[in-house]
């Protein structure tokens, strides 16, 4: 390779909340000489940046737009509502979107959560950001529902969370410029869906080896007895012993007194 060639690549985009580690890192155990990149993008533009070639694929929320995006749906989140840690929902272990119905529920303008009505009482302005949202949940403003892994995302001492059954659940997929589906992406894929290094179905996949026969030993050969000869006992006395012996046995003659 010369100084101006430049070794291929593979960017990889996600949203807050989506660990990619794992991918990551068996992508370096298959495929050391293709360095992967990752490419940290909100959930709201992460369309863009895959149709604008900012990236190869990309951890999305659905739904997309799937017009010009192929996506695998890989799997959904737990809801939970944050709270501060003295609050009273704190004392039981789930509740429903309808026991928030007093309560005042903060509705950010990047919420992934695919609402045909918010539960509980809208607050005067909608937060910019889930971020800015648990700012005002610390300060006692609000609640905030969201997936799972964004309460853990903006974890704080003073905050906890808890499950909400009937809510919607936000769903994580895997997806990519429906035209650029190139062998980076199969390799990915492949790694996403737990397929092993010699899956038949991955780029990466070693082709089976044709069986090797295994050659006769000479000394076989030359153990193997003669056709119509016997492989064992001497026609007369013992097996090898000398004629006339006893039971087969051998040794020197006895000497006359």
């Amino acid at each position: 390779m010369t100084g101006s060639e430049i070794p291929p690549s593979f960017r990889l985009a996600y949203v807050p909340g989506v660990t990619p580690t794992k991918w990551v890192r068996i992508w370096n155990e298959r495929l050391p000489e293709t360095p992967l990149t990752l490419v940290a993008v909100t959930a709201a533009e992460a369309s863009d940046v895959l149709r604008g070639g900012g990236a190869d694929a990309g951890f999305v929320r659905l739904p997309i737009d799937r017009t010009d995006l192929s996506a695998i749906p890989l799997y959904a989140e737990t809801t939970v509502v944050v709270i501060p840690k003295d609050h009273i929902v704190a004392a039981v272990d789930e509740v429903s979107a309808e026991d928030l119905a007093d309560e005042i529920v903060l509705h950010p303008l990047d919420d992934t959560l695919d609402w045909e009505r918010p539960p509980g009482r809208p607050a005067k302005e909608r937060p910019a950001t889930t971020a800015d949202a648990i700012e005002l949940v610390a300060a006692g403003v609000g609640l905030l529902v969201v997936p799972q892994s964004l309460a853990r995302l903006h974890h704080r001492k003073d905050l906890t969370y808890r499950p909400v059954i009937g809510a919607p659940e936000s769903r994580v997929a895997l997806s990519w410029p429906e035209d650029a589906t190139t062998d980076m992406v199969e390799d990915f894929i492949g790694i996403v869906r737990g397929r092993t290094v010699n899956s038949s179905r991955g780029r990466t996949a070693t082709p089976p080896q044709p069986k090797q026969r295994k050659r006769p030993d000479a000394g076989d050969a030359r153990r193997k007895p003669a056709a119509g000869k016997s492989g064992g006992k001497s026609p007369r006395g013992g097996a090898g012993g000398p004629k006339g012996g006893k039971g087969g046995k051998g040794g020197k003659p006895r000497r006359r007194s």
